[in-house]
């Protein structure tokens, strides 16, 4: 990679981490209208900015509303070998965060309900094989 192309790789990484942000904090609102207690919040928004801003950003740029569809290779792999805290409680944590977010990114546009729900049948197939990638990883 040259010098440049290091450069507009960096701008495009700055830009949609920025991206990122603007939605998760218009997610948080819309969780805070909906009565979600602030530790609940903090806990959603950490689960997604950790997933926005560390595993869809290492490859390849991909904003966060477009990541729906790449949660197997986060909690079937990614998350368990690079999350210190990985669990089978922290999997389940995760899978609510990604389908109350989801749900929103729907709710406002950002995804199709086909994409949607297509995620929500990732995770009913995945859910059993990621908990039990993570308890054999810790044994």
């Amino acid at each position: 990679m040259t010098d440049q192309e290091y450069e507009k790789w960096e701008i495009q990484v700055e830009q949609t981490q920025k991206h990122n942000q603007e939605l998760l904090n218009d997610f948080s609102t819309y969780l805070k209208e909906k009565g979600l207690k602030e530790k609940t919040i903090k806990k959603h928004i950490n689960n997604l900015d950790f997933y926005a801003n560390t595993f869809l950003l290492r490859l390849e740029i991909i904003p966060i509303e477009k990541g729906a569809l790449e949660l197997d290779g986060f909690l079937g792999d990614f998350f368990i070998r690079k999350a210190m805290w990985a669990s089978k409680a922290t999997i389940l944590e995760n899978i609510a965060s990604f389908k109350k977010f989801y749900s929103y990114a729907h709710e406002i546009g950002k995804i199709s309900k086909d994409d949607l729900q297509e995620m929500i049948e990732l995770i009913k197939d995945g859910k059993d094989y990621w908990i039990e990638e993570v308890e054999n990883y810790w044994e």
